[in-house]
């Protein structure tokens, strides 16, 4: 029974995540359980977007070691940028408001803000996957902004702007991934 409460907790807190539940946000405790949750969003996403990268490099016949290094690169990428954003939002977010949150406290709803990058494998569909991946990329900015928003309790326009901070060195380091990528 305890597998089936962690998927159960696992579903419930993916949609709370995707449909950018505020209160989801607020109210969800720092917990063992949480944290596991918490980064199991992270690793999907990361499964996601190695799955989808996967079919295209292999539709485009990608020699087998370029292949394997740049679907490694890809899941590191994800799990990198979400301890590398949270860094980013915990300082700022500590200067704005010194002790309200620690680091570690942020990893479990940055963790779930990362929910709409489970559906990264949908970048692979032909002619459509460019558009998805920005929205999903937007998605996840704005599930970072209201989580950040709840977390730090302040108002929405300062937990943007701190998002904003990290969110397009993230964009920038994907970008460079797709880049190597494609030129494999």
């Amino acid at each position: 029974m305890k597998g089936e409460d962690s998927i159960t907790g696992l579903r419930a807190t993916l949609w709370n995540a995707l449909s950018l539940n505020g209160n989801f946000y607020e109210k969800t405790p720092y917990t063992g359980r949480t944290k596991r949750i918490a980064l199991t969003i992270v690793i999907l996403a990361a499964v996601s977007r190695v799955l989808g990268n996967a079919v295209i490099l292999l539709i485009n016949r990608t020699e087998l070691s370029v292949l394997f290094l740049a679907l490694w690169i890809d899941g590191l990428a994800v799990v990198g940028g979400y301890f590398f954003w949270s860094f980013t939002i915990s300082k700022i977010g500590d200067w704005l408001k010194p002790g309200h949150v620690t680091y570690g406290e942020l990893l479990v709803p940055i963790g779930f803000a990362y929910a709409p990058q489970v559906l990264n494998f949908l970048t692979l569909i032909p002619l459509l996957g460019e558009g998805i991946e920005r929205i999903l990329a937007v998605w996840s900015l704005l599930a970072v902004i209201v989580a950040v928003r709840q977390g730090l309790d302040i108002q929405t326009r300062w937990a943007a702007l701190i998002c904003l901070v990290g969110w397009p060195l993230i964009q920038i380091a994907i970008g460079f991934v797709k880049v190597i990528e494609h030129d494999s």
